[in-house]
């Protein structure tokens, strides 16, 4: 993913949508109208619409489009790990969970 940033436009090489700059920090983004972000956040919104362009071309693999293949993502449950891997799972966890070297340093510990 190539972001650039040029003479008050933010760009990519791989997503259409672009982002402008519209003075005193501000700036709008081609697929989000009437927001006025910040440079930081125009950044990120571009760096989402080349995310966006590479799940489009994924989705479309399996048949998919990327509403769809996201949203089933999000809302479909994953399936469980296998037993053995369930079982190696908890065993580093629970080992982690004895140490707590961060036990000392919490907040909430401390009267």
């Amino acid at each position: 993913m190539s972001v650039q940033v040029d003479q008050g436009w933010i760009v990519s090489d791989r997503s259409e949508h672009r982002a402008k700059s519209v003075g005193e920090g501000g700036w709008v983004v081609s697929f989000l109208p009437g927001r006025t972000l910040t440079k930081e956040q125009a950044i990120t919104a571009i760096q989402i619409a080349e995310m966006a362009a590479a799940t489009e071309e994924l989705a479309q693999r399996v048949g998919l489009t990327a509403i769809e293949a996201v949203g089933l993502a999000v809302i479909e449950p994953p399936w469980g790990l296998p037993e053995r891997a369930t079982s190696r799972w908890e065993f580093r966890f629970a080992s982690a969970l004895r140490s707590r070297p961060w036990r000392e340093h919490s907040p909430a510990q401390r009267t």
